[in-house]
């Protein structure tokens, strides 16, 4: 239930793999909104995609408790501890609300400690700070994991690896777009368009993982590979 078939080189692994080699944002493009939206500077960018990593991290991990005592079919069992016997309930149409409801009661608590201890960053994110809500990354995510039904600490591992992987792309483009603020650009190719553009090529460059699947290794494979690196 709490390592499932893991051990602590394939968590590694999969910590690696969800960070680089299947990045939430350059693998799958999700959660691509807010980061072409607050990705102008390098500040607001970091404490964007801190956010992004806290909530994804702590809801994708009460939503896997969600999955396992509320919505999986025949999670309801334990509660034959009181005498009700609810084994047969199946709530699994309810999951992508719950997991939503979730998502945006953590959004909410986030938005009040950033405007009590951080008004300028609460400025700077502005309306893109609610939306962290409706961000489909953090959505993808904890479906991702309730597909692959990971156990709690395999989960965990793995929110907390994509949130550093948004955060990480997140503030490679900004740091992008902080330069070619002093640069010359094509008329046509300045804003939104050349922002996209090297979305492109860092995807591109990502891709240059595609085929390593360290989360399937063995431990023996796995510590071969980090003794090369």
């Amino acid at each position: 239930m709490w390592m499932g078939t893991y051990t602590v080189m394939s968590l590694l692994g999969l910590f690696i793999q969800s960070t680089l080699i299947q990045n939430i944002l350059l693998f799958y493009f999700l959660g691509m909104c807010s980061y072409l939206a607050c990705s102008n500077r390098i500040q607001t960018a970091n404490g964007l995609g801190l956010a992004v990593t806290f909530v994804l991290t702590i809801a994708g991990t009460l939503n896997w408790f969600v999955h396992q005592y509320v919505t999986a079919p025949g999670a309801l069992s334990w509660l034959s501890v009181i005498g009700v016997n609810a084994a047969d309930i199946d709530l699994s149409f309810l999951e992508l609300l719950i997991y939503i409801s979730v998502i945006a009661a953590f959004v909410q608590v986030l938005e009040i400690v950033i405007d009590k201890f951080s008004p300028t960053l609460y400025a700077a994110l502005g309306v893109y700070l609610p939306l962290i809500t409706v961000n489909c990354a953090i959505l993808g995510a904890s479906l991702f994991a309730t597909v692959r039904e990971y156990a709690f600490i395999p989960n965990l591992v793995y929110m907390l690896g994509t949130g550093l992987g948004w955060w990480l792309a997140i503030l490679l483009i900004a740091s992008i777009r902080e330069k070619l603020t002093y640069s010359h650009i094509p008329k046509y190719l300045q804003g939104m368009a050349i922002t996209f553009i090297m979305t492109g090529l860092m995807a591109l460059a990502f891709m240059a993982f595609t085929g390593i699947n360290l989360e399937k290794d063995s431990d023996k494979n796995l510590s071969e590979l980090v003794e090369n690196l």
